[in-house]
């Protein structure tokens, strides 16, 4: 099997590549700029950690009740490109009218409708993989997209923050600066989405029938139905709940933690920075180590670690420790996502990739509205963030117990 990416895969990649840079955005500078613009309009730090949790809780539900719905409907000839090309453009005008508002409560409805068609454009692109690639290759070329979409990202994000650190002397205001860092990632994101439009063609589809409303719900039904009999898939998706929960809560409210913590936000960034440059090679050594090694093997090993990352973050208060942690989580971040996503598409019909993978984003993405509630929650009744952030320890120990029965469903499903 040859390592290297042929174009339509390269040009698969590269959309990781520009997506990845909101995703960085959302993680590093934004949770900092809605910090300063509530504080300055009277919203307590606690208070603002807890409203920026409801807000990523919100775009979540969104998305774990449309992802389903519209991911079935892109495996109708045609559609999954359409639904690909519409979320990506509502993602990035949200992302570019982010800089405009200036009230905390309306940069919060931007935000949510900004992560929710993002989100939304992950389930069509996670979806794509079986179209573009043969199942041999489906973990190589998805640890690339992962591996060169968080050095990639590393860009614009750069840039964007030149010209939050340093607006002053380049002679303009900080609400220019914002504008500008939006608009920078916006047109980052739409420029390397264009070559994956230019080249993607479907596949594998489903036949459109005359009804197409109603045979939605029929299939997006008959997929419910047809996990309770496939145990292998519905396992996995049980135990991805979980742990995926306790990772992209981690992802999305590392930033709005260290800041709660009182950490120089400055410190945070360069940190989250670090956890991209990381994560470039280890998701790369990651997909190479599933050539010679079970998946299954190696996803356990990362839900593990995230299990002590988490125990870990519940008694940081110095800014050496977010380093720390800034760097483990790099080293496992990429690996648990390319793997997961592509020992999912590999255990699938690939004619209904697009409805499978609204499960899965229901799942995945969907999921994390546990992780952010329980952190918010958490942190108001005991009014201690690390609490919060300690409670996620929970969500690593199920998934890793439940994933533990999908891997000996796998192990029973090759003897036979």
């Amino acid at each position: 099997m040859s390592s290297k990416l042929n174009p339509l895969e390269k040009k698969w990649v590269l959309y990781d590549v520009g997506n990845s840079a909101f995703t960085l955005l959302v993680t590093t500078i934004m949770p900092i700029y809605f910090n300063a613009l509530a504080e300055a309009q009277g919203v307590a730090n606690d208070d603002y950690l807890a409203f920026w949790g409801y807000a990523t809780s919100i775009s979540t539900v969104i998305v774990a009740i449309c992802g389903p719905i519209f991911g079935t409907v892109a495996d109708f000839p045609g559609w999954k490109r359409r639904l690909f090309s519409i979320s990506v453009l509502v993602g990035v005008l949200g992302c570019v009218a982010l800089g405009f508002v200036g009230h905390w409560l309306w940069f919060l409805v931007v935000f949510v409708l900004a992560k929710s068609a993002y989100s939304l454009s992950l389930v069509f692109y996670d979806s794509m993989l079986t179209d573009v690639t043969e199942p041999e290759r489906m973990q190589r070329v998805s640890a690339n997209g992962y591996a060169w979409g968080y050095i990639g990202s590393c860009i614009p994000f750069v840039l964007a923050l030149v010209l939050v650190l340093m607006y002053e002397s380049l002679g303009i205001t900080m609400n220019t600066a914002m504008i500008l860092a939006f608009l920078l990632i916006g047109l980052w994101w739409i420029l390397l989405t264009i070559p994956l439009w230019r080249s993607y063609q479907q596949k594998y589809y489903t036949p459109r029938t005359g009804t197409p409303v109603r045979d939605t719900f029929r299939r997006l039904g008959r997929v419910f139905s047809e996990l309770a009999r496939n145990k292998k898939v519905l396992f996995f998706l049980i135990a991805f709940f979980f742990y995926i929960d306790g990772v992209y809560t981690i992802i999305d409210m590392a930033t709005a933690y260290g800041t709660s913590l009182g950490l120089d936000t400055t410190g945070l960034l360069l940190a989250l920075l670090v956890t991209q440059v990381v994560a470039f090679p280890a998701a790369l050594i990651f997909g190479r180590l599933t050539a010679r090694r079970k998946p299954e093997n190696l996803i356990l090993i990362c839900i593990a670690a995230y299990f002590l990352i988490a125990i870990y973050a519940m008694f940081m208060s110095q800014q050496y420790q977010f380093w720390i942690l800034a760097v483990c989580v790099g080293i496992f971040q990429g690996a648990i996502q390319s793997m997961s996503r592509a020992y999912f598409a590999n255990i699938i019909p690939p004619e209904r990739s697009g409805e499978y993978f609204g499960i899965y984003d229901i799942f995945g993405k969907g999921a994390s509205f546990m992780g952010t509630t329980t952190v918010s929650i958490v942190t108001q009744i005991t009014n201690r963030s690390n609490y919060g952030v300690g409670a996620l320890a929970v969500m690593f120990v199920i998934g890793g117990l439940v994933f533990l029965k999908t891997a000996k469903l796998s192990e029973s499903t090759e003897r036979e």
